[in-house]
């Protein structure tokens, strides 16, 4: 019992930041209308989100073991719970910008935390894999649920209007309900290695830690192949409201709606993942996804041109088109879960949460360079050039994947031998 106690805190968790940082491309197309800010000005809330998970990644992520997960968490959900509530009574451009600020160095302290615990639930890479998918599905769900509860509270009659932010009402008792899951969780302290100044949480021994880590050439590889998968990821996501509204011409919350199924093939092809996985290697199965994906994109992104929506008043209304691309999501949804597995999996299970620490700040930076650089594509050269340029990363993510299966299996072999 205490261990699903322990899965359902760390699952909650993940599921009710999954609304609030998924939430940031819903955000960005209402900010454009409620505040008259150009595109390159919104696409500043994906930098507020994710320099913050960085920033605290960086320096507190080997700190965490040391003064526990579970106060962590319960920092975290704290701090986000105040945020909401503090958000839609003043409102303003200003105030989201803190609000994403708050979310992101919350969400370092929960990844981490997360992923950590995640490495003590498991003893197998397989049980590792299949745990870890289930989480990030559960993340999915949690961002396609996210999609629609702010759909609820956009008027596609008025524009300009914040009434929106209400939404962060009920996301605020959503969290105070996890937060008290969490206190009454029992999740275990970390293991630690024999030294005796580890246990003491020095923010500076903990940063040495990380950048030691990093020296290694497998971590290396991985942080690239980490780092490209979330610019397209995010670059596409954050900007796909905005590409439903302008380039299909759909209503603003038509154009959120139909993001969900985004979202939602995220959430299958993760769950689907933990499954498939047990049968295929790991490697080809990633290859294959990237050259669907490209496939996808290069037959779909013609047809959006093409189509008519004068009579959409509905998710129901929608052209064949708006259901299509999202799909691009299903083929994407293994990728990141399965390199962090693989990557954790290497590792001794007190470098996780270095690793982890790693891994937020480079997807971090991953996804704030896809948001800016598709915005400023959006409004250089318009939607669908944008999108386009998503074939780059995933050309370049084949090239990591190649030598990031020739490190780890050398790896393995070195540790064999030993």
């Amino acid at each position: 019992m205490s261990r699903f106690i322990t899965i359902s805190a760390i699952a909650a968790s993940y599921f009710v930041f999954a609304i609030l940082l998924n939430s940031v491309g819903t955000v960005i197309l209402q900010s454009i209308h409620s505040f008259d800010i150009s595109k390159p000005q919104a696409s500043t809330l994906e930098g507020f989100k994710d320099l913050s998970i960085a920033f605290v990644s960086f320096f507190v992520a080997s700190v965490i073991p040391r003064i526990g997960y579970k106060v962590a968490l319960l920092v975290g959900l704290a701090i986000v719970a105040i945020a909401c509530l503090f958000t839609p009574l003043v409102g303003g451009f200003l105030v989201i910008k803190l609000l994403f600020a708050c979310i992101g160095a919350s969400f370092a302290l929960v990844k981490v935390s997360v992923y950590s615990i995640i490495g003590q639930l498991s003893d197998s890479i397989k049980s590792h894999s299949s745990l870890l998918n289930t989480i990030e599905g559960i993340f999915m769900v949690g961002s396609l649920a996210g999609y629609w509860l702010f759909s609820i509270y956009i008027d596609p009659e008025a524009p300009k209007s914040i009434s929106w932010l209400n939404v962060y009402y009920p996301l605020a008792g959503m969290i105070i309900l996890t937060l008290l899951l969490v206190a009454f969780s029992s999740i275990e302290k970390a293991e630690q290695p024999s030294s005796p100044n580890y246990s003491k949480p020095n923010i500076l021994v903990g940063f040495i830690d990380m950048i030691k880590l990093s020296y290694q050439r497998l971590v290396l590889i991985f942080l690239v192949s980490a780092f490209l998968y979330v610019l397209i990821e995010q670059g596409i996501g954050t900007w796909l409201p905005t590409f439903n509204s302008e380039v299909l011409g759909l209503p603003s919350n038509v154009s959120v709606q139909m993001t969900s199924i985004f979202a939602a093939a995220l959430a299958i092809g993760r769950l689907l993942a933990g499954q498939v996985l047990r049968f295929i290697n790991w490697y080809s199965f990633l290859n294959s996804c990237l050259v669907l994906m490209a496939l996808l994109i290069i037959i779909i992104l013609p047809l959006t041109s093409e189509t008519s929506t004068q009579n959409v008043t509905s998710f129901l209304d929608a052209p064949l088109v708006a259901y299509l691309l999202p799909l691009i999501g299903l083929l994407m949804a293994p990728i990141y879960p399965v390199l962090n597995s693989v990557m954790l999996s290497s590792l001794e299970k007190y470098q996780h949460a270095s690793m982890t620490g790693l891994i937020v700040v480079f997807s971090a930076l991953g996804g704030t360079t896809g948001s800016v650089i598709t915005g400023y594509s959006f409004q250089a050269f318009g939607g669908q050039q944008a999108f386009y340029l998503s074939l780059i990363p995933m050309v370049l993510i084949l090239v990591s994947l190649y030598f990031f299966n020739l490190a780890t299996k050398n790896q393995h072999n070195h540790a064999v031998t030993e």
